[in-house]
């Protein structure tokens, strides 16, 4: 047995953290070139591969969607992952989707919709359907042709398949988590100040601060005076739940103390 199959895994693959951003991202931004960015606060990603988004219907954008011929509009999806506290450096990644937009035909549409609100119930899109007295649509519905899917953040950038990310899930606390790093900060320092003393010694010095959360471990933010400093704490093993996310938390801090971060709380 190779060290690869025994080693666990102790942090999300990329795939995953872009299936997470997907999922807790807010909005998106469609680039086309020649036109200012669109604000799409729908995205959402189709078992076939491609991205279904929305786009205000008197927008340019829709415009010379309608126009493109049959290859598509080109363009750019990107999304921001932003801590959920307020952080000196606040962006954790950007992730940028390429590819080609294309209008839904409109005999399409209504089953394209209850397609997207099974998995993503987004009050948006309504907006599609009706969003006016007049009975127009305040937004339409596109769809883009994946060609390249690349995430970066403070390590590097990285390209990820397709195929890749339809096989991925998201992190099951990526819905909670912005409340409960939130909570953590600011109800529990002490908290965090037993987690920065798992921290190297050099490290110490700096303000210590929560930056994510998923089912491998939680990430802490040093910021310093000379620059910010990124650390994993990993669990012992990943987590699926409240209550295995709470004894995780504990072992980490080396007190498995009996009412840690309790659930209610959170």
């Amino acid at each position: 047995m190779t060290d690869a199959q025994t080693t666990p895994q102790t942090a999300p693959t990329t795939a995953e953290r872009i299936r997470t951003t997907f999922a807790r991202c807010g909005g998106a931004t469609i680039a086309v070139d020649g036109l200012d960015p669109v604000r799409s606060p729908v995205h959402h990603l189709l078992d076939d591969g491609s991205f279904a988004v929305t786009a205000p219907a008197a927008s340019a954008l829709v415009r010379l969607v309608h126009r493109a011929p049959a290859a598509g509009l080109p363009a750019m999806l990107e999304m921001t992952d932003q801590a959920p506290v307020p952080l000196r450096e606040p962006v954790r990644s950007l992730v940028w989707v390429r590819g080609q937009l294309h209008r839904v035909p409109r005999v399409d549409v209504p089953a394209l919709l209850d397609l997207i609100a099974e998995k993503n119930p987004n009050p948006a899109l309504l907006q599609v359907n009706s969003g006016s007295r007049t009975g127009e649509p305040r937004a339409v519905l596109l769809r883009m042709e994946i060609a390249s899917v690349v995430v970066a953040d403070a390590t590097g950038a990285e390209a990820v398949p397709v195929g890749a990310l339809l096989d991925a899930e998201p992190d099951p606390f990526c819905a909670m988590e912005s409340a409960w790093l939130q909570h953590l900060e600011a109800a529990h320092p002490d908290v965090i100040d037993r987690l920065a003393g798992r921290l190297p010694m050099s490290l110490r010095r700096g303000r210590v601060r929560p930056l994510g959360l998923d089912r491998y471990g939680l990430r802490l933010r040093v910021e310093g005076a000379d620059a910010d400093h990124d650390v994993r704490l990993p669990f012992p093993a990943p987590v699926d739940d409240l209550t295995g996310l709470s004894r995780a938390i504990r072992l980490l801090m080396g007190c498995p103390f009996r009412n840690g971060l309790r659930a209610r709380r959170i």
